[in-house]
């Protein structure tokens, strides 16, 4: 699970994340999953804005534990703020979880709603121990204050309460980057 409570549409992040492995579906006041209908409609609307899409949708998934988690964090992803996300390595062990993400996966991100609302791709992953990870990625991840003191209060936080591994200064961490595809952002 990654510290944002990211989950794909059977999974969850507390902090931020794409492709988080831990089902979240079961979880109270876990983000609702959306609907096939849904990621396909949405898939045809960003397949149309970029043909190069393959032609059948990614898995879904939200940023978050909860709902109003999952809208707070995909605000910080669409405008801009929030360009990274970090997930247990551990919860990659979990029965039902993804696969650890690489370099051009694609992700349909949904808002609290359990509605998808953007594109992502993978642009970059590290794994590192919990107490290495960069002030720079702590930044990308856009939350609190966005230093690394923060980044580790709410990650360690996080991953006590939600990851089924727990939490140790040394955990290996997930550290992703990624960008959005769909919506575009208009170049500043």
């Amino acid at each position: 699970m990654t510290s944002d409570g990211a989950a794909p549409a059977s999974a969850s992040d507390s902090v931020s994340a794409p492709a988080a492995p831990a089902a979240a579906g079961a979880d109270a006041g876990a983000v609702p999953v959306a609907s096939d209908a849904a990621v396909r409609s949405f898939w045809a609307e960003a397949r149309a804005a970029h043909p190069e899409l393959p032609a059948d949708p990614p898995e879904a998934w939200a940023f978050g534990a909860t709902p109003e988690h999952a809208d707070g964090l995909l605000a910080l992803v669409l405008d801009g703020t929030k360009t990274a996300t970090a997930s247990s390595l551990a919860d990659y062990d979990e029965p039902d979880s993804e696969p650890l993400p690489v370099v051009g996966l694609l992700s349909v991100i949904l808002d609290g709603a359990g509605a998808p609302r953007a594109v992502l791709e993978v642009t970059g992953v590290d794994v590192v121990p919990f107490d290495e990870v960069t002030a720079v990625h702590a930044h990308a991840e856009g939350e609190g204050d966005r230093s690394l003191a923060a980044w580790r209060e709410i990650h360690e936080r996080f991953w006590r309460d939600y990851s089924a591994a727990g939490f140790a200064p040394d955990m290996p961490v997930v550290c992703e980057r990624f960008r959005v595809v769909h919506p575009a952002r208009p170049e500043s």
